[in-house]
């Protein structure tokens, strides 16, 4: 078995969330992110981001109940479930960790949600969620 499915493109995560009714965007980011850099929007597709740390704020320790709460928002492992985080890399070990406890379409959002530091050290503009144009809200 592969480490995880594979990443995808925030677009094309958009048309799969949209296409199959039990796929799945778990946001792994922190609450501190979700309030303060925004959320994606899923309430055109009719429905909502599972907001699941992957790693516990401060501390920014690996969460000990990440698996438990996925497959509580997910619960057939069947389903395709997409990660995202800021910018791929917590999304990535979060698609892996799933892949490892059995779920197997487990995807990672390439650029994640803000993307990369471009030329001015800044997110949100070149790749990622936010740059992709799709929807998002502020907490």
């Amino acid at each position: 078995m592969a480490d995880y499915a594979g990443d995808v493109s925030p677009e094309k995560a958009w048309q799969a969330l949209g296409a199959e009714g039990g796929a799945v965007l778990v946001d792994v980011r922190t609450r501190p992110e979700w309030q303060f850099v925004g959320v994606p929007d899923l309430s055109p597709l009719g429905k909502r981001v599972a907001a699941v740390s992957w790693q516990v704020y401060p501390a920014m320790e690996r969460n000990p109940q990440f698996e438990d709460a996925v497959r509580s928002v997910a619960p057939a492992p069947d389903v395709p479930v997409y990660f995202l985080c800021r910018s791929g890399v917590r999304s990535r070990a979060a698609a892996i960790a799933m892949t490892a406890a059995g779920y197997g379409r487990c995807y990672n959002i390439a650029g994640g949600f803000e993307g990369g530091l471009d030329e001015t050290r800044h997110r949100g503009a070149r790749e990622g969620w936010k740059a992709s144009g799709l929807p998002w809200v502020q907490e």
